[in-house]
C-alpha cells in the first residue's frame, strides 16, 4: 500500500534541531509560478496555498549548527498560517535570530541528480518562537501583514538524509 497524498509526518522540534535553528533573512510569501507572458499582461501575482490545510503558504531559510554535510546546513521551511509569521527580535551582537518552529512537520521527498539518488525532507511548520518565548505567530492588531516581497517558485528542501 503507497502512503497517502500530502502524507506529513509530526515531528519534534529538539530531536531534529538539537543545537537550535537560526533564522536567516526574512519570512517572505510564497506565490503561484508566473509566466514572462503573464508578468508581460500584468496579471496579478496569486499566493500558493497549502494543498492540506487551505492555508497560505510563507517561506524561509534557517540554518542548522548541528548539521554535518554542507548541504544540510542551510534548512527552507514552509509556514501555512492565516497570516504571515512574524520572526522573534533579533538579539544583539548576533546577525542571526533564534527560533523554535512550532507544529512541525515533515515528509518525505526523492532526490535524484544523474543516477544518485537520495531523500531529503521537507519541513514545514505553524509557526515560530524565540527559545523559551511566547507564539510568534499573532500579527500586530490582528490584521495581515502590509505587502512583503514575494519568493520565487523553487521548493522547499529540508533536512537530507544520505
Amino acid at each position: 500500500m503507497g502512503a497517502p497524498r500530502n502524507m506529513r509526518l509530526p515531528a519534534d522540534f529538539d530531536q531534529w534541531y538539537p543545537q537550535g535553528l537560526y533564522l536567516v533573512g526574512e519570512i517572505t510569501p510564497v506565490t503561484e509560478y508566473q509566466s514572462p507572458e503573464d508578468r508581460s499582461r500584468n496579471r496579478p501575482v496569486r499566493p500558493r496555498i497549502d494543498e492540506a490545510t487551505g492555508l497560505l503558504l510563507f517561506r524561509g531559510t534557517f540554518a542548522d549548527p548541528a548539521a554535518e554535510k554542507d548541504r544540510e546546513k542551510s534548512v527552507t521551511v514552509e509556514f501555512a498560517c492565516a497570516y504571515q509569521p512574524v520572526p522573534p527580535e533579533s538579539v544583539a551582537g548576533v546577525p542571526f535570530r533564534p527560533v523554535v518552529l512550532e507544529g512541525m512537520t515533515v515528509a518525505p521527498r526523492a532526490e535524484v541528480s544523474g543516477q544518485a539518488k537520495w531523500i531529503t525532507w521537507v519541513v514545514r511548520a505553524t509557526g515560530m518562537r524565540a527559545p523559551g518565548g511566547a507564539s510568534a505567530t499573532v500579527v500586530a492588531a490582528g490584521r495581515p501583514p502590509s505587502s512583503r516581497p514575494a519568493a520565487g517558485p523553487s521548493d522547499a528542501a529540508g533536512r537530507a538524509a544520505a
